[in-house]
């Protein structure tokens, strides 16, 4: 009857040993309504052993013995074959049912117990009454702990993927007509609702993490399904309502449009919002993830005209009634279906998902119908309207709710549902890849069933229509980041099942009409003339249409392109709207920019479109002249104009041959204009940007070269100028990359000098030194600049700066230019009496022997400079040390003659040096004394000695230092130990 048992054994592995398994399975109206198994696997699908035995009965029913319901054996016996069953039973089972049988007499023996008190007993091999109700076997319990876990995990581990797995099942049950997928689908929500991270989202008014976001969409898609099973009864349809109610009145409940507490509207923004579409944000009511099924609870499907378009292909409407307007039937006789689209679509996805193919195939064509109906009365309207809008430059009019990134995506719903019918199943469609991924699918056209004449039409051909409808529709971009994400993702979901279709002669028809559609439509098309500022971006869409048109219509491909480059808003006013005020007036408000979280993606999307349409126009002069003004018109940020700049330069210089010249010379205006734009913002890759600009300039010519060193000013810094451009150009690297003429050659030279010099009236202190460098073949040039560091010397420039070009001038041989600006470099240093490691020790140094070489007269010009700027007792001791050593004048400057006679340190100019140091000696000392500390008493006893070195260079310095000493011992006679030192080394 209603019971199966067997044994199931699982042969032996390297591991495990042979196994065997007590399967028993009640079912009842064809549906397995329990199951146990020894094996004790838990999980929401039947282990496999009972899979095993089922498949074994349904295989073999014959091998499997039938039998009456073991209450009809037992009706058969008398009372010593009852006595004997029960004995034996109880024998062969006696641990388990020992308990149970005691418990069963006690009860039987007892007169008023409850078991007394029914007829009949129970007996599970009969099967249930026809009243009772009969669904699958689902272990409840399982399905909760599973959800639980996966949630647990927070979308790692690929838990993600396990959670819509089981959303696969619930559909798969649908479409099975199995009473238990809405069953499993309550229970799945009452462990989504009990998730403890949804009141932590909720009190930090943080959004719901991404993974989890998805999911939550697919819950309440399902639920719209669920509740739209065209065949559910009145009382099942309740129950559910009551329960979404339930679930959506719960505080934790997450909202439709993504986030909590965050999403209220900004004040700021709401008092400038342009459109009205907002601004009644706080009055709005709440909408969870399961208002739509709580709506589609209202929805029925007794309206006879859509049960006679769904119960057959040939439903028309009768020819003499085709003139005139009507709500129910095209111009054709075909059905319409003037339902609010995503709502129509659900009906669509409900009877697909509850395994009505056919009718939902017949549903999708009427929403087609009636869309093209629209689209043709929308352009019918634009054409009236037309002048007046072109005027304005804006548009009001637009939709508020997109289908693409809608909740119940009824774009992605209809194409799927047209595709399928369309799918060619090939044999080995089940085996997966090595990569795993699965082969994109294979279609076929199938004509629509219809009885209208229009053969051409395939449900293929209508699904490549409404995907172009649905993307080409112009709405306003969402509001909130979930929902703006939702946009660009959806989007990328529908273009990556787009490219799965082939393009033959038919699709090419179909894509080509809708395109030129498209372009016309006016206000209610993304890629119309004239657009609302806020309208969703069709950069990403354009740029499939543009790939997918080209190879059969470029003209239209790059139309079409260029008409969505546009990012309206991102320019800086925004037209009013109102036609008393042109709209290049600013209006008073000031112009908001609304809050697009997607923004830096959608930039980059322009910038990819513009990128392909690049590549494809490579070559061609008119077309690249259109894509560029198109790029300088709508692109605004720098960083991605240099982008586009690289990408133009890769393509035009392939490795493999010569390099196309109309490519580079977009590629050098791009980052011409990318240079304007930098100039006089500050961006962490301008330096970058203006080395690539220099190679790309090579890379046209000596022409582009010219170019930018004559018009340096409106593209570089005085700095970047000198030191990278022109440094670049004059390098023997781009001479020989270019093989220059030497007219060419004194050409760029003189550009670059020309260059240098202006550079070094600008920005001296930055400058003059790399316009030396690039004037040093030029000796009026070179003069010139170096007339300009005389100049600013004594105004503009640091010491650091004057003593490199002054070392610069020796290395080129002019040492009294040199001597001079080194002069000139003093003036403006000071060193403290405790610098002894100051940076400019060595350029004193220097400076000091350069003029000792020169010979007397310079070294008495230097000293009292020296002596003014330096205090620091250890530096000039060394400078004194080094004149005393040589003679002057050894440099050998032609026609001065040179005595060859070491220097005096009583004459002057070293007197003055001398008595400079020792005075710096004393001072330091007595600054040294004032703050010191033990453990520098010994680096101090040194010093001391290097002074007492000084001092005997004068005649009576013997009797000055013995003098100091005295002095100190007498001053700091507090500082005994010290003292101690003192007078052990120097007496």
């Amino acid at each position: 009857g209603f019971h199966l048992s067997g044994t199931v054994t699982e042969p032996a592995t390297a591991t495990e040993p042979e196994m065997t398994y007590k399967v028993a399975i009640s079912f009842d109206r064809c549906k397995i309504t329990s199951v146990t198994c020894g094996c004790g696997n838990k999980d929401i699908f039947y282990c496999a052993h009972v899979v095993a035995l089922s498949l074994y009965r349904i295989r073999k029913p014959d091998q499997v013995k039938l039998r009456l319901p073991i209450s009809e054996t037992l009706f058969q016996m008398n009372r010593d074959q009852l006595q004997k069953f029960v004995q034996y039973l109880i024998t062969a089972h006696h641990t388990e049912v020992l308990p149970t049988a005691q418990k069963l007499a006690d009860e039987i023996l007892s007169s008023n117990s409850e078991i007394n008190q029914v007829h009949g007993a129970p007996d599970p091999t009969a099967g249930a009454s026809i009243d009772d109700e009969n669904c699958w076997h689902l272990d409840e319990e399982q399905v909760r702990e599973q959800v639980k876990l996966f949630l647990s995990q927070g979308g790692y581990y690929g838990s993600g993927k396990q959670l819509n797995s089981m959303f696969a099942k619930v559909r798969e049950m649908l479409r099975m007509r199995d009473s238990n997928g809405a069953r499993m689908l309550t229970l799945i929500t009452e462990q989504f609702m009990a998730d403890p991270r949804l009141s932590l989202w909720r009190q930090q008014g943080t959004g719901i993490t991404e993974k989890c976001r998805q999911l939550w969409d697919e819950l309440g898609a399902l639920w719209v399904c669920v509740v739209l099973n065209p065949h559910c009864k009145l009382e099942e349809k309740s129950c559910w309502l009551r329960q979404l109610r339930k679930w959506g009145e719960m505080d934790v409940c997450p909202l439709e449009d993504g986030n909590y507490g965050n999403e209220l509207p900004n004040i700021t923004n709401a008092l400038t919002q342009s459109s009205g579409h907002s601004q009644d944000s706080l009055a709005r009511p709440r909408r969870t993830v399961f208002t739509r099924a709580i709506e589609g609870c209202d929805l029925h499907w007794q309206d006879s005209h859509l049960q006679r378009i769904i119960s057959s292909d040939f439903y028309v409407s009768p020819s003499y009634q085709r003139e005139g307007e009507s709500l129910l039937f095209n111009s054709h006789g075909q059905p319409l279906w003037l339902e609010h689209v995503p709502t129509a679509c659900a009906r669509v996805d409900a009877l697909r998902s509850h395994g009505y193919p056919r009718e939902a195939l017949r549903l999708t064509v009427a929403i087609i119908n009636t869309l093209r109906l629209q689209q043709q009365r929308q352009l019918e309207i634009y054409k009236h309207q037309k002048k007046e809008l072109l005027q304005r430059g804006a548009t009001t009019i637009t939709n508020l709710e997109g289908w693409v990134g809608h909740p119940l995506n009824p774009i992605g719903c209809l194409f799927l549902t047209l595709t399928e019918a369309c799918r060619l199943e090939e044999e080995n469609c089940l085996e997966i890849s090595d990569a795993g991924d699965s082969k994109p699918p294979v279609y076929q056209h199938v004509p629509v069933a219809t009885s209208s004449q229009d053969s051409s039409e395939s449900y293929l051909s209508l699904a490549l229509e409404v995907a172009l409808m649905g993307m080409g529709q112009q709405r306003v971009m969402p509001e909130g980041l979930y929902a703006q994400d939702k946009v660009c993702r959806n989007e990328e979901q529908i273009i990556a099942r787009l490219q799965d279709l082939e393009l033959d002669p038919v699709l090419v028809q179909t894509l080509r009409k809708q395109c030129i559609l498209l372009l016309e439509g006016g206000p209610f098309s993304g890629l119309g003339e004239v657009i609302h500022r806020e309208s969703v971006p069709m950069h990403t869409f354009a740029k499939y249409l543009f790939s997918a048109l080209l190879p059969h219509d470029a003209d239209l491909a790059y139309k079409l392109a260029l008409r969505a480059m546009r990012l309206p808003v991102l320019e800086t006013t925004a037209p009013s709207g109102d036609v008393t005020h042109p709209h290049h007036l600013v209006s008073v408000v000031p112009s908001r920019y609304p809050r697009w979280f997607t923004l830096g993606h959608l930039e980059s999307q322009q910038c990819e479109l513009a990128s392909t349409m690049l590549t494809a126009a490579k070559g061609d002069m008119l077309r690249l002249r259109t894509v560029l003004e198109a790029i300088q018109k709508n692109i605004h940020s720098s960083s991605l104009i240099f982008k586009l700049a690289q990408d133009a330069f890769k393509i035009a210089t392939p490795a493999d041959s010569n390099s196309d010249t109309t490519l580079l010379n977009v590629a050098l205006e791009l980052g011409l204009q990318v240079m304007r734009m930098t100039l006089s913002t500050l961006n962490w890759r301008r330096r970058e940007m203006v080395r690539w600009l220099v190679t790309c300039a090579t890379e046209v010519g000596v022409r582009a070269l010219v170019s930018i060193l004559q018009s340096w000013y409106s593209l570089f810094t005085p700095t970047e100028a000198t030191s990278i451009v022109a440094a670049t150009v004059m390098s023997h690297n781009t001479i020989l990359r270019l093989s220059l003429d030497y007219p060419q050659r004194e050409e760029l030279a003189s550009c670059a000098r020309t260059l240098a010099l202006q550079c070094a009236m600008k920005d001296p202190q930055n400058c003059a030194l790399s316009a030396l460098t690039l004037c040093e073949k030029d000796h009026i040039a070179f003069e010139t600049a170096y007339q300009i560091v005389i100049d600013a010397a004594s105004t503009g420039m640091t010491y650091t700066q004057l003593f490199t070009i002054a070392r610069y001038m020796e290395h080129r041989g002019y040492p009294l230019r040199a001597f001079k600006l080194a002069s000139l470099a003093m003036t403006h240093l000071n060193l403290a009496y405790n610098q002894d490691t100051h940076p400019a020790i060595n350029d004193v140094l220097w400076a000091c022997a350069l003029s000792h070489s020169l010979g007397k007269n310079e070294l008495a010009a230097i000293i009292p400079l020296v002596v003014k700027s330096v205090h620091c007792a250890t530096v000039l001791s060394d400078i004194l040390r080094r004149c005393t050593m040589t003679a002057p004048g050894l440099a050998g400057i032609p026609g001065r003659r040179n005595s060859g006679k070491l220097m005096s340190t009583d004459k002057a100019p070293l007197r003055q040096l001398l008595d400079a140091t020792i005075s710096a000696y004393i001072n330091t000392t007595h600054s040294r004394l004032t703050h010191i500390s033990p453990r520098h008493y010994g680096e101090f006893i040194e010093f001391l000695s290097k002074a007492r070195e000084t001092f005997l260079l004068a005649q009576d310095g013997h009797i000055q230092f013995a003098q100091f000493i005295d002095n100190l011992k007498q001053i700091y006679k507090g500082k005994k130990k010290l003292m101690l030192l003192v007078r052990e080394r120097f007496g």
